[in-house]
This record gives structure tokens, sequence and C-alpha cells, in this order.
């Protein structure tokens, strides 16, 4: 089987507990990191008015409420959010969470919207899941408005240059597959993932990607002892 093709089977199996374990594991505050990103994200796109937001890799549906909760909590007029990933088993949770969403079952290297359509892109802890990125980056350029945002949240790969950094690497490493195990009773998925943080690339190669697809990163930041990192880029 395919390396996507397995990652996308191994989504399909831990989907039902996905959220609780996330929860937990997160202890919460991936929520905060989203607020922010949404909250920053429209600050920097400046209109009263979006007509359409995809989240890529949408997952069980968190980010795309977040988007509708961020237009609501800066007064913006949001006429569309679609979610888009190919784990049908994901998004049939976020179907119950989200009634009336959009969603639609396709890969990020491959995108089903037209030509400059789509005003803000993101797609949160799911790129270094994607096994041809400089196919998504393409399709993100693609299908952004000229002066459209991406918005990613990822687990960049960490140097362990200092004590937290190794703190973090222990977390990572040890905590995280066992709990997400006993949760989903799949450990093997969460070894995945967590394997999947150590094997991604840099804050900076990640960067570089995005400017060679003519995506220029206008914010960078990473969050709680850099676990996490936000990448604003904006289509030129």
């Amino acid at each position: 089987m395919e390396k996507q093709q397995e990652i996308i089977t191994m989504f399909n199996d831990i989907a039902k507990t996905y959220d609780l374990a996330n929860r937990i594991l997160s202890m919460g505050v991936d929520k905060s990191w989203r607020r922010k990103a949404c909250d920053l994200a429209f600050g920097f796109y400046d209109k009263d008015e979006v007509a359409k937001i995809v989240d890529v890799a949408c997952g069980t549906g968190d980010m795309m409420i977040d988007w509708q909760n961020g237009a609501l909590r800066n007064d913006i007029k949001l006429l569309e959010i679609a979610g888009i990933d190919p784990s049908t088993g994901m998004m049939e949770v976020g179907k119950q969470k989200i009634p009336n969403g959009v969603f639609i079952e396709a890969g990020a290297e491959n995108l089903p919207l037209e030509d400059n359509s789509v005003d803000i892109i993101s797609i949160t802890y799911g790129i270094r899941n994607v096994v041809k990125r400089k196919e998504a980056w393409d399709e993100f350029a693609r299908v952004l408005k000229p002066g459209g945002l991406v918005v990613i949240l990822e687990f960049t790969k960490n140097k362990k240059e200092s004590f937290t950094d190794h703190l973090t690497h222990f977390y990572l490493k040890n905590i995280m597959p066992t709990i997400g195990g006993l949760i989903s009773k799949n450990k093997e998925a969460y070894t995945y993932l967590t394997d999947s943080i150590e094997d991604f690339i840099t804050t900076e190669e990640l960067s570089n990607e995005l400017e060679l697809a003519n995506l220029k990163p206008i914010y960078i930041k990473g969050f709680s002892m850099d676990i996490s990192t936000l990448f604003i880029a904006r289509k030129g």
C-alpha cells in the first residue's frame, strides 16, 4: 500500500477517538493556538467580508468551527467555509459536529477547486502527513486569490538545543504514544504521529518551501516552547 493511503487508513481507524485524544495530549492549549491563528489571519487579510475559506486536512472540523467563531468575534461576514480531507472517517465525525458543513474528499495535492477562487486556505497539523508536499503548496498557490493567505499550524522539527527542547522531545517520544494508544487502542498510530514530527522539516525549511511556491511568509511564531509553529503566508 502506498504511504499516503496508509496514512489515510490510519486516520480512519482513530477518527472516533481523535478529538478526545487531541484534547488530552495538548491539555486543551491547541484551542488557543487555533484561535490566535484565525484572529491574526483576519487582521492580515483586513476585509469586512470573506467569500471563501478552505480548511485542508480538515479532519474532524475543529478549525472550520474556529474560522466561523473567529469571523463572528472579529465582526467579519464569512460567506463560505469548506473542509477538504482524504479521510472519510475523520470527516464523518466532522459532519456530526457541523451538520450543515461542506466537506469534500480530496488530498492537499489535488484540490477540486477553481483557480483564484479562495480567500484563505488553512492546514492545521496536517501538512507533515502530506507525502507530495511540493504539489500541495503549488495547489494552494493555484486556488488562492491574489493576495490570499495560507495559514499553517504545525509541529516543525525541533533542533533540541535547550533543556525545554529535550523535555518536549521526551513528551512526544514517550508520553504521547502511550496516552494516545490507550485512548485510541492504536498505539502504532500515535507512534507514527510522533515519528512524523521528528522526521519533519524545520521552520526555516518550511518557510523556504512556501517562498518557492510564490507564498511569501508574512508572520511566523512558535507557541508553547516552540512545540507548535504558526505560519501565515500571502500569495504574490
